[in-house]
């Protein structure tokens, strides 16, 4: 298949990604951006490392083909797997990974007592063991895997009664270690701020690395000669495509972030 015109490639396992799209487009507004949702295949969180690890490089060998001169894994468990491997085979290609903010939280916290809500793989991936060695020091982390949480999100089920009680049930020992601070871990679960500020309470601070990873993106990509845009160009439309349900992910895209007109194609890789 013949490559596109130069583009920021992003992919997630499903819709959680969509966060990290949404500002990128408004850091970089005049940049073409091909998102992939893959999923028919989520949840990675779930899946074993070999297996992630298959799923990001299929997906990224995809975007480059069509065109992208730098990738954003937009998700916490193939940042957390996969990430080494996609700049191994890719050496040339920019890669921006997404992975819990350990030491904003650490700077962040009060009580020296922080959370992170997170993907079981992410829990128990090598690359979040590193971050907690490396940045938090003195301060006591409190790892909360989230099984079942990336389901109901990807359902859209954004304020039912289900996620309030699987919130209450996952949030509770985070309260109960008296942490003031928490990471979302996982790019869909800002799609959900609002009602695990609820379940955790006021007094915590929530944190996400969005737009930490879009800064990112940006300096990298001005670097690129696929980087002069036309201030003057209009915004485009950003390429949407799933390896699950296209109307779905059209619905949701709609739905929750507002965009209109935006139709989601299948996609079979």
């Amino acid at each position: 298949m013949a490559a596109g015109p130069a583009s920021i490639g992003v992919f997630d396992s499903g819709v959680g990604g969509l966060t990290v799209l949404r500002e990128l487009r408004r850091v970089l507004p005049q940049v073409p951006m091909h998102y992939v949702a893959d999923a028919g295949y989520a949840p990675y969180g779930l899946r074993t490392p070999a297996s992630i690890i298959q799923r990001s490089e299929a997906v990224s060998e995809y975007l480059i083909a069509r065109g992208a001169r730098l990738l954003v894994v937009a998700c916490n468990t193939a940042t957390a797997h996969a990430i080494e491997a996609l700049r191994q085979r890719w050496p040339d290609i920019p890669i921006v990974g997404t992975e819990p903010g350990i030491k904003p939280a650490v700077a962040s916290t009060r009580k020296g007592r922080i959370g992170v809500m997170a993907t079981p793989a992410t829990i128990a991936s090598a690359r979040f063991a590193d971050l907690i060695k490396r940045h938090a020091g003195e301060v006591q982390v409190f790892s909360q895997a989230c099984p079942g949480l990336v389901e109901l999100i990807e359902r859209g089920e954004l304020d039912t009664p289900a996620l309030h009680q699987l919130l209450a049930q996952l949030c509770a020992p985070l309260r109960a270690a008296e942490v003031d601070t928490v990471l979302m871990g996982c790019t869909h679960y800002p799609l959900i701020q609002g009602p695990l500020q609820q379940a955790l309470g006021e007094q915590v601070q929530l944190l996400n690395i969005e737009s930490a990873v879009a800064q990112q993106a940006a300096r990298l990509w001005q670097r690129l000669a696929a980087g002069a845009q036309d201030p003057a160009d209009p915004a485009p439309p950003p390429t949407l495509q799933t390896t699950g349900s296209a109307p779905a992910l059209s619905a949701f895209v709609r739905d929750v972030l507002g965009w209109e007109g935006l139709q989601a194609q299948a996609l079979n890789i």
